[in-house]
């Protein structure tokens, strides 16, 4: 079944003829739920219970790296004390999205979560420094030379041991695109990712299936 959904991954932002475009087009076209990858309810539960089981308490600031229209981020805003989310991403429309139709005012307004758009990963422009970080379904659309940078620039911004999940799909890279883009698919082998934390600065470890129901695997990093 994960072979069958994995091969769906990759023809579906092609399905109508070409790669969706990026940004607001895109969304147009597909809607911001598909432009996320759908399963809004299921997967928003589902890093949401895992970052808590893996010791993030209400009083840790918790970076989300492509928070998009917030399919996460409102369970994290709700759970986490005053200020302390920060969310990432480089389309301000679908961070837009996230705060007029899936976040509450009074929500907003209580906990007052922070937000950078950057197409750079420029983490500095945040207030204060996360203790955990995730991006989930990221580095799935990333080329390596935008994977380097993020946990470049994460790992120049963080304190020594914060803790960064990254979901990723196993594969050979090979057949990866030339470019990162928001609806292509990126595939990477279990040793690619290790060693791209490893020469960043980090410390790789691997996790492995975390339940996902598409199959992408988690890799923690650990800020030496």
């Amino acid at each position: 079944m994960f072979k069958l959904q994995r091969v769906f991954n990759k023809i579906r932002p092609k399905i109508l003829g070409g790669l969706i475009p990026e940004g607001k087009l895109g969304l147009k076209i597909i809607g911001f739920r598909n432009y996320v990858g759908g399963m809004w309810d299921e997967i928003g539960d589902l890093q949401f219970k895992y970052i808590v089981s893996q010791g993030m308490k209400p009083e840790h600031c918790f970076l989300d790296i492509g928070c998009g229209a917030l399919r996460g981020g409102v369970r994290f805003i709700e759970y986490l004390d005053r200020g302390n989310y920060l969310g990432f991403d480089k389309e301000q429309k679908l961070v837009d999205i996230g705060l007029n139709k899936v976040l509450s005012k009074e929500l907003s307004d209580s906990k007052i979560p922070e937000f950078v758009i950057s197409n750079k990963f420029q983490f500095n422009k945040f207030s204060k420094k996360p203790d955990f970080a995730l991006a989930l379904s990221l580095f799935t659309h990333l080329n390596t030379e935008d994977i380097v940078l993020c946990l470049k620039n994460l790992k120049k911004f963080v304190k020594k041991n914060h803790i960064f999940f990254a979901t990723f799909f196993e594969g050979k890279s090979v057949e990866n695109p030339s470019k990162s883009h928001s609806l292509d698919h990126f595939d990477y082998t279990k040793e690619e990712m290790i060693e791209l934390g490893e020469k960043t600065g980090w410390e790789s470890e691997y996790i492995g299936d975390w339940n996902h129901p598409r199959d992408q695997k988690m890799i923690k990093f650990i800020a030496k």
